[in-house]
């Protein structure tokens, strides 16, 4: 399905009462905001775009929220990325130092209204 073809189903929703307008724009934006070449400054979804998007997790951490971040990104579960950084702390002694420089530079996400009422 293409994203105009959702948007066209979500217009349908809408149009039916399934959706309040504030529920449709929010999905559209969601929807559009997934869409590659979309996010502000981007080409045709290449690496620094996909990049600028990465965030730190709050909800899927163990340390820093780096490899939850990594995972939402990339679509890889986040213990995949956490046994990378392992392997390669241990095979080259450098996955701990870039682990810390993302943890560093990567910014976390932002928190949503009700994130304070349920102590994330």
């Amino acid at each position: 399905m293409t994203i105009s073809d959702e948007i066209r189903r979500l217009h349908e929703l809408h149009q039916a009462g399934a959706l309040t307008d504030a529920e449709f724009a929010r999905a559209k934006e969601r929807l559009l905001d997934g869409a590659p070449g979309h996010a502000a400054g981007a080409g045709n979804g290449d690496l620094s775009s996909e990049l600028s998007r990465l965030r730190r997790s709050r909800a899927d951490r163990w340390l820093g929220g780096v490899c939850g971040g990594l995972g939402k990104a990339s679509g890889v579960d986040a213990w995949i990325w956490r046994l990378v950084f392992v392997l390669f702390t241990i095979s080259f002694g450098f996955g701990l130092v870039i682990y810390i420089l993302l943890w560093i530079f990567v910014p976390e996400e932002e928190r949503l209204p009700g994130d304070e009422i349920i102590g994330k």
